[in-house]
């Protein structure tokens, strides 16, 4: 960005799993670089410092240290979690959007609807006083540890579910106002 005509409103993040855990450390770590981030079945920032503690925060969720802070992600944030993913507990999705609530004066709205592969999912956004979504949460109801919407030719994908990459693309372009 500093070298190339970059638009810095059109910069977002998006990653599954461990990918998903970068998201969430770049979204807490350069909330100056990134319009908006999106996490699929990831962890949240802090969750883990070593080995052990992730696949821990992978089974449970964060246990954060007594006493300890629990970073911030400043940038608007979509995140998508499977309810029956066995790899990375749904926990960690409420957590990392847990991560992005800064403004309690935002407006929540749920909705729930029935992707056309057969999938059912709950969508939670909070919005800004603007209307602008600061975050959305999609739980995947049935889904797995898979990236949603994706091609069944896939090794990690689930078909049957809301796709994922669109949603995320919505989410992110609305950012720009």
């Amino acid at each position: 960005m500093r070298d190339h005509p970059i638009d810095p409103r059109r910069v977002y993040a998006a990653g599954l799993s461990a990918g998903g855990a970068a998201v969430a450390i770049l979204g807490v770590t350069y909330p100056d670089l990134y319009a908006a981030i999106g996490v699929h079945s990831g962890l949240p920032c802090g969750a883990a410092s070593d080995v052990a503690s992730a696949f821990a925060a992978m089974r449970q969720g964060r246990s954060p240290a007594p006493g300890s802070s629990r970073p911030s992600i400043a940038v608007p944030t979509i995140v998508f979690h499977g309810d029956r993913d066995t790899t990375v507990n749904p926990v960690n999705g409420d957590q990392v959007v847990a991560q992005t609530e800064a403004d309690a004066k935002s407006r929540t709205t749920v909705r729930r609807g029935i992707a056309p592969g057969g999938i059912g999912y709950t969508c939670t956004v909070r919005a800004d006083d603007g209307g602008r979504p600061m975050s959305e949460h999609w739980v995947l109801h049935g889904a797995g540890h898979a990236w949603s919407g994706g091609s069944p030719a896939g090794s990690c994908t689930e078909p049957h579910g809301p796709d994922v990459s669109r949603e995320m693309l919505r989410f992110f372009l609305l950012q720009q106002g």
